[in-house]
């Protein structure tokens, strides 16, 4: 019997009293979830893990960070040889770049986008074309249940499939440098899987945000790939026609117009999450990083040369992760409200 039908009865009982009655009605507003997002969630859940897309997208990654690994191999085994005087050389697996192939975090900075979007550029409109939806929300269930189990779904999949990355490049560490990882990295790793999500659930955000907004999953598709490609490709170079027009600095630049160019070119870099996400994971993964900003020689001067903990690492970057959580909010909110105020017929 539904929540629903449990409250009707109870409230046509005439042997409870008002108070009764009253707690009775307000007891599912308290709820956070609404009613049906376990078992729309668990569907969609089952549905990723089976599906074909899915499947192709982790490989894909998986390969291209491994050869990543394999690529900075001889880097690793130089730290290897010498990490007894390298603090947290494990941590360099995710960070050494190879010869020939960028770093782990580079591919993981690229790619990952690519799995938020592949699993919701067709949350809704797919449901949608297909005749579903409106089968779907005449369920016992709330009509909110659906984008927010469609959503807690996506970031499930995405959480299982990074950490199991994460635990896989770990393991060859391990072999590589044949020492196991100390409490603080593996700290540091956590952090780095749940800044990652964060990330990974920017793009999954926008890519629901245009199933809603958008009929066909094709345009919603071709949307999302359309921003994914501006921040990744064309948003550096936007930024330095920019940079050079308001703030130029040539050849006889002076202190001053220096500071101002590198300045302004961060502060415009920040409004790309890859950029957010690569700063974040900086100092996450490089505990050696002491500042994100545009540093001045009386900054640095006599300034004592040591890792930061961990507690300082996290606070250093923790602007970056809210501005990530923050744009994740704005984007599901925006689709919260637009389904919620669409009309959906038979």
């Amino acid at each position: 019997m539904s929540e629903s039908s449990n409250a009707s009865v109870v409230l046509s009982d005439p042997g409870r009293g008002p108070s009764a009655r009253s707690e009775q009605v307000s007891r599912p507003r308290s709820r956070f979830f609404a009613v049906g997002v376990g078992p729309v969630a668990r569907k969609e859940f089952a549905d990723h893990l089976s599906g074909l897309r899915f499947g192709i997208l982790l490989v894909l990654i998986a390969v291209t960070t491994l050869a990543a690994v394999y690529a900075a191999s001889s880097a690793i085994r130089a730290a290897a040889s010498d990490s007894a005087k390298v603090e947290f050389a494990f941590l360099y697996l995710f960070t050494v770049s190879g010869e020939s192939l960028p770093s782990f975090t580079s591919f993981i900075t690229f790619l990952a986008p690519l799995l938020g979007i592949a699993l919701g550029f067709d949350a809704l409109n797919s449901e949608r074309s297909q005749g579903t939806l409106s089968r779907l929300i005449s369920q016992p269930i709330h009509r909110d249940a659906v984008l927010q189990g469609k959503f807690l779904a996506g970031l499930g999949v995405v959480s299982l499939a990074l950490t199991a990355l994460v635990i896989i490049v770990g393991g060859i560490g391990i072999v590589l440098l044949g020492t196991t990882p100390s409490l603080e990295e593996v700290g540091r790793l956590i952090a780095f899987i749940v800044v990652t999500v964060i990330y990974v659930a920017f793009w999954l955000a926008l890519a629901q945000l245009f199933s809603v907004l958008f009929k066909q999953a094709a345009t919603s598709a071709l949307a999302s790939i359309a921003v994914w490609l501006f921040f990744a490709i064309f948003a550096s170079l936007i930024v330095g026609l920019i940079v050079n027009a308001v703030a130029p600095a040539g050849d006889n630049a002076t202190n001053a117009e220096l500071l101002r160019n590198a300045q302004l070119e961060t502060t415009l870099n920040r409004f790309s999450p890859g950029t957010l996400y690569d700063e974040a994971t900086t100092v996450l993964l490089n505990p050696s990083v002491r500042s994100l900003g545009v540093l001045v020689y009386e900054q640095i001067d006599r300034a004592v040369v040591g890792p930061l903990s961990f507690g300082q690492s996290l606070l250093l970057c923790w602007p970056q992760i809210l501005a990530l959580v923050g744009c994740v909010l704005v984007f599901f909110t925006v689709s919260y409200i637009l389904f919620m105020r669409e009309e959906i017929r038979a």
